[in-house]
């Protein structure tokens, strides 16, 4: 297994890092044992977030005793100085430890600059200086605002979707962090779950030396399959590629990623993060998980949709949620009806 250092930090670790937001469905012993059991294989940086419920509780018990053992990563959706400093108090407080590695501003709608008027970027400083945080960076979902952040030279690490189904301009935003000496962090490196082969996924990295993801773990065989690879890391093969590009051909196009950012905001209480992309899922998953009572009624609720359009507005990759909706449901239906086979 390659072993990255995220740019200027200091941070050195395998290229196999463990994203804590799906623990938050785990019950605590279980969150626990699935932490403990990851770093035991190898992995030595966790990613968890302020706004991911109990995960950053259940990462402070995991590790208490060995903190200094590893690398834990959080994140603060703050807006004001005022609110990153509440946000990592708490932080501190829920992972029992005296300091964070790497403190990041949460899926960043602008680029935080001394001076904006904010107290964002001031408030990282002082936070650095006072030596609760050791490294401060962004996460972003939208590709202007990343390459911002980049250029700006005012963070140290760059967290930002990325898999073989990113495109070439998500290409160049992490070739450009490497010319920098910037970290980059890969999130949805399983594009939310649409890519199923985690081999593949992983073997995709062999051309970015640079790019640490942090794999979203909720399960003991994921888990499994992602510490077999600290042994035997999966290289391209010639069928790798020649898989890579049918799935890119596939999933050409607008899609939803499934990160749920923008679900809040429907005043429906429509499922978007599934119901978006469900003829996708369908053909990619066994489709009796999507066929059931539950998931007939959650697609139902599309009828109910009334085009506010605030999904799009929060939304981070700028798509017409509503027709994609649509389209999903319409295929849902002739699925349904047997007009349509899917596995």
């Amino acid at each position: 297994m390659r072993q990255l250092t995220l740019g200027t930090t200091g941070i050195t670790v395998p290229q196999n890092a463990f994203g804590a937001l799906p623990i938050q469905r785990r019950t605590v012993d279980d969150a626990v044992r699935i932490l403990r059991r990851a770093y035991e294989g190898g992995m030595t940086y966790f990613d968890t977030a302020r706004a991911y419920s109990d995960s950053e509780t259940k990462l402070g018990i995991a590790f208490e005793g060995i903190r200094d053992k590893l690398f834990i990563a959080t994140k603060t959706a703050g807006k004001t100085g005022d609110a990153v400093r509440a946000d990592l108090e708490t932080s501190l407080r829920e992972l029992r430890t005296d300091y964070i590695d790497l403190y990041q501003l949460h899926m960043v709608g602008q680029c935080y600059k001394p001076g904006d008027g904010t107290g964002v970027y001031e408030a990282l400083v002082e936070a650095k200086e006072a030596g609760k945080i050791r490294h401060f960076g962004v996460t972003a979902h939208k590709i202007g605002v990343a390459f911002e952040c980049v250029e700006s030279g005012l963070y140290e690490t760059m967290q930002f979707p990325f898999s073989y189904l990113s495109d070439e301009r998500d290409f160049e935003l992490a070739r450009l962090c490497a010319e920098k000496n910037m970290g980059f962090i890969a999130m949805k490196s399983l594009a939310g779950g649409l890519i199923s082969r985690s081999d593949v996924a992983m073997a995709f990295l062999e051309d970015f030396p640079n790019v640490l993801p942090i794999w979203g773990i909720q399960k003991d065989s994921e888990l499994e399959e992602f510490l077999s690879y600290m042994e035997n890391t999966p290289v391209l093969t010639d069928e790798m590629r020649e898989y890579i590009e049918a799935e890119k051909k596939e999933l050409s196009g607008d899609f939803c990623r499934g990160c749920g950012y923008c679900m809040p905001t429907c005043p429906m209480g429509i499922t978007i993060n599934q119901c978006a992309r469900m003829s996708l899922m369908l053909r990619r998953a066994p489709s009796d998980a999507w066929l059931n009572d539950h998931w007939q009624a959650e697609m139902k609720k599309i009828e109910t949709c009334i085009n506010c359009h605030q999904c799009t507005a929060h939304g981070p990759y700028e798509l017409d949620t509503p027709e994609l909706l649509r389209k999903n449901y319409e295929d849902y239906k002739r699925v349904l009806a047997g007009e349509v086979s899917v596995k």
